[in-house]
């Protein structure tokens, strides 16, 4: 880093930021940077296994229609299985080594893949055990990762912290996808994967890095058993009103997203007739509008109150649907179809990162992991519910009756926005109360006495 450091107290063999030290400019600040620096090398790295892994089970392992949707099945399955679990180590031991583990093991497992193709050893049941192991140990990083970054920032700054994170994101998805397709044609699929590798081994490097002293768990937590610890989550979540809204509203816009994603590029390739170049171009400006989404969250958020953005946001998506549900082939649709998606993810980054946002900043540090992972089982484990619904509908009734579908399911998570006193939130709310204490913040800071932080702080200017 050539920036200066920040302001440091010692602590043993730990650095933690005095209080009132975090630097209003983000990137001055050197653990924020190295953790954003780890998880965008970590999303580079995982858009090229987007890209390569396909074309390596379809194209040079020859699998069948099954056989990809099986593949498909157990990436997204570990969501189900043991995002709670993840949640509860999280919050039981200190989250950076979690982080890194989860890294060096995604790191170590994939490195199989082009070990095994040099050697001609390479088989698909390989692929898809790599493919389960890879995604267990992506979802205790990233329970982990989500849940650390509340110990990083002053709540102050924790949504402008998540809209640059949003924005950042989306850009190396996209460079992601593009360095995958060239790797790809240049070296084999195989080989692409090495890319991957050492976008893990830079994240697990990135939060090495990170000197920051996280609250040690609360002896409760330390002494209760794992199931325990996972229904204490859960209670928690449901308890809160907030929480519950907005883990609900994630949930169905998944359920309907996940519907739509499974006929999407079905239905744009073959009864649209995209071109490769023209569905490129249309994924090109996806990320544009989600990156925009992701930077100006905290803006719209201060104008117009964050109820009010995100109900408006969830309104719009289905709106959005509309020219996919109404187009023909040509390229004036295209650029319809296009603008469309834009705007879709423009609404879809807005709304999240100020979700996630109001979620880590109302939660206690103690439950930051379980909260977040309650929010991934449903949201991550409705996904393969989602797949196969489509397909029975796109079977029976085509592909255009599965999108209808699709949209119609977005109108659920406006109705559980609509519904709910979040819709009205007009600033970021305080700190919910832990259940076996106060209102803490993450951090241990005792809450303010008002019920609600002021959106001017200097800390949300962007």
């Amino acid at each position: 880093m050539t920036n200066p450091p920040d302001p440091i107290q010692q602590a043993g063999d730990a650095i933690v930021p005095p209080p009132g030290s975090t630097p209003q400019t983000l990137w001055r600040h050197r653990p924020y940077a190295l953790y954003v620096a780890g998880e965008a090398s970590s999303v580079v790295g995982s858009s090229v296994s987007a890209v390569a892994v396909p074309y390596l089970a379809v194209v040079e392992l020859n699998a069948s229609t099954v056989e990809v949707s099986a593949l498909v099945f157990l990436t997204q399955l570990p969501s189900l299985l043991f995002a709670l679990h993840a949640g509860a180590l999280a919050d039981r031991h200190p989250k950076r080594p979690l982080m890194i583990g989860g890294d060096l093991v995604c790191a170590i497992v994939l490195l199989t893949l082009p070990l095994a193709a040099a050697a001609g050893w390479l088989t698909f049941q390989q692929l898809m055990a790599v493919a389960f192991v890879q995604a267990t140990a992506g979802i205790v990083h990233d329970a982990a990762a989500i849940a650390y970054l509340p110990t990083l920032l002053d709540r102050s700054l924790i949504q402008k912290g998540n809209s640059r994170i949003g924005g950042l994101f989306s850009l190396s998805a996209t460079a992601g996808s593009s360095l995958g397709a060239v790797l790809v044609s240049a070296l084999g699929a195989a080989r692409a994967l090495t890319a991957d590798v050492l976008s893990y081994a830079v994240s697990a490097w990135c939060t090495s890095r990170i000197r920051v002293t996280e609250p040690p768990p609360s002896p409760r937590t330390a002494r209760a058993r794992l199931r325990r610890e996972i229904a204490e989550g859960v209670r928690y979540v449901f308890a809160e009103p907030t929480l519950r809204t907005l883990t609900l509203t994630n949930s169905t816009m998944s359920f309907a997203l996940g519907t739509l994603n499974t006929m999407w590029a079905l239905y744009l390739l073959r009864e649209l007739h995209f071109s490769s170049t023209a569905f490129g171009l249309v994924m090109g400006a996806a990320t544009l509008g989600s990156c925009a989404g992701a930077l100006l969250a905290p803006i719209m958020t201060r104008w117009f109150g964050p109820g009010p953005m995100m109900l408006t946001a969830l309104i719009l998506t289905p709106l959005t649907q509309i020219p996919l549900l109404s187009a023909s082939p040509g390229r004036a649709w295209q650029i319809a179809i296009g603008a469309a998606l834009a705007v879709q993810l423009f609404c879809a980054a807005a709304a999240g990162t100020t979700q996630r946002s109001i979620r880590q900043m109302i939660t206690t540090a103690r439950l930051q992991g379980r909260m977040q992972a309650v929010s991934t089982w449903l949201t991550g484990g409705s996904r393969p519910f989602a797949a196969p619904l489509a397909g029975a509908i796109g079977t029976l009734s085509g592909v255009r009756s599965a999108l209808v579908a699709g949209t119609v399911l977005l109108l659920v998570p406006v109705a559980v926005l609509a519904l709910s006193p979040v819709r009205s939130l007009r600033a970021l709310p305080a700190p919910a109360p832990d259940p076996i204490g106060g209102p803490l913040p993450p951090g241990g800071v005792p809450a303010p006495a008002d019920e609600r932080t002021p959106l001017t702080k200097e800390g949300d200017r962007p």
